[in-house]
């Protein structure tokens, strides 16, 4: 008797049901990973990209309207000014928490659909705020709103974590951060270019020209990208990271890079134009700042794979304190070269800096879960616990470092409206760094007894 041929195995699918949610999304398994996963990960990835870059854009836009004001016929004081750059910070940064936690309860598609379409709110208020003499009042409520663009970012990030295989994540996120951080740049560069659009400064031009954008991004996120029903939250992980004093130390250090990045993003405009006044057409190469931090970051998780997470967070933060101090003696000789070329050692160094202390979450909750599950634990099971323990931990991170922008601002404010210098701010600023750097040794680079006993510890040389 002759046997029939065996049936080739079916090829995946997705299961999907109404709202385009996918009900099996199994990233883990090649087979499905090759037939499905990958081109469905990467259409929502590049969406992703688009709504979280337009979020950086709208986020930062209040740092290029308010140095334009003037010549807008709006006058407003030095506090007053870092006020507008201060506030969208602020509200960002308290976002970042509910908007990670938006995910599992909206799914990524509705989600992105809503955090881009709330991006139009912020752009409505600034035309009302610029063509009809608005009080201060106003616009500060609108430069509340422009916070909505910096919850964007752990949106975004929570969601895409949830479509690649762990082999392929951390690429994934990479991709997806650095889009977004390219968003400052990009608002920087051509803002300034737009609104000199025929004779004058005409700022409404800053925000009807991201308006067309935010429609394409929210009609694109509705029709073109996917929820998956495997996004679940995961309070556990929060609650414990949360009690776990790691995640506390590496939120200070992370305020020390990316609180940096941002908070000199914000500032870097107003600084030239109160700083240097001979000087005011370099506003429009403020630009360069923050491009070249978003560029260097994915060297700093280069550098740190190599040579060690703490080791190069540790060098990092003496490289940015020699750069403050280059600031100081910028300010003090009046050398605008100097000063310019400070900050951009600043921005080299917190970008580098963002890469290698993200890099080192993920080794630090490694060694912790392995020490707290015990020598029996399966290696599996620890390893998939301290992926998200990690996680928990980089949402947490995050959202502290997005307020170090607050406070970088904040000392500005009070040092310019105080001494009418720059000095105090950056003596602040320069004792923080040196408090990173103590942080750093102290807690992983201290004793290499203790790394040569726990190699898994040896942050500086792995």
């Amino acid at each position: 008797m002759t046997l029939a041929p065996e049936k080739p195995p079916a090829e995946p699918t997705l299961a999907r049901r109404r709202g385009r949610w996918i009900d099996n999304w199994e990233p883990e398994d090649p087979s499905f990973w090759n037939a499905v996963g990958r081109k469905v990960a990467w259409r929502n990835l590049g969406f992703s990209i688009l709504a979280e870059h337009l979020g950086f854009n709208v986020w930062i836009l209040m740092s290029i309207v308010v140095v334009n004001l003037p010549d807008a016929g709006v006058h407003f004081g030095v506090g007053q000014t870092f006020w507008l750059i201060i506030v969208p910070n602020l509200v960002g940064a308290l976002l970042r928490v509910p908007y990670t936690f938006a995910i599992p309860r909206f799914g990524g598609r509705v989600w992105t659909t809503i955090s881009a379409s709330l991006l139009m709110i912020p752009c409505v208020m600034l035309v009302v705020a610029v063509t009809s003499q608005a009080p201060f009042w106003f616009f500060l409520l609108t430069a509340a709103a422009m916070g909505f663009g910096g919850g964007n970012f752990s949106s975004s990030m929570s969601n895409i974590s949830f479509f690649f295989p762990e082999g392929k994540k951390g690429f994934a996120l990479g991709l997806n951060a650095a889009g977004g951080n390219l968003g400052v740049a990009v608002t920087q560069l051509l803002v300034p270019l737009v609104i000199s659009i025929g004779t004058g400064v005409d700022l409404a031009y800053a925000a009807l020209m991201w308006m067309p954008l935010i429609v394409v991004a929210a009609v694109c996120s509705w029709t073109l990208m996917d929820s998956l029903t495997s996004a679940k939250p995961d309070g556990s992980s929060y609650r414990t990271a949360l009690r776990n004093k790691h995640t506390w130390v590496m939120s200070l250090l992370y305020i020390g890079t990316f609180g940096s990045f941002i908070g000199f993003s914000f500032a870097f405009p107003s600084l030239i134009q109160l700083t240097f006044t001979d000087h005011t057409a370099f506003v429009g190469l403020a630009f360069l700042g923050a491009l070249i931090g978003s560029v260097t970051r994915p060297f700093g998780g280069w550098l740190a794979d190599r040579l060690g997470g703490a080791r190069i967070t540790q060098w990092n933060f003496a490289g940015l304190a020699i750069g403050t101090v280059g600031v100081m003696v910028s300010v003090s000789q009046e050398s605008f070269a100097l000063f310019f070329g400070s900050f951009i050692l600043l921005f080299v160094l917190t970008g580098i800096g963002n890469g290698s202390t993200y890099r080192m979450i993920p080794m630090i909750f490694a060694e912790e879960t392995r020490k707290n599950a015990g020598a029996d634990a399966d290696a599996d099971v620890i390893a998939k616990a301290a992926k998200r323990q990690a996680g928990a931990v980089v949402g947490v991170a995050g959202a502290l470092g997005a307020f170090g922008g607050v406070l970088v601002n904040l000392v500005f404010k009070f040092s310019l409206e105080g001494g009418g210098t720059l000095t105090p701010a950056l003596a602040a600023i320069l004792a923080f760094y040196g408090v990173c750097m103590a942080t750093t040794w102290w807690f992983y680079l201290r004793t290499r007894i203790a790394v040569d006993r726990v190699p898994s510890l040896a942050y500086a040389r792995v």
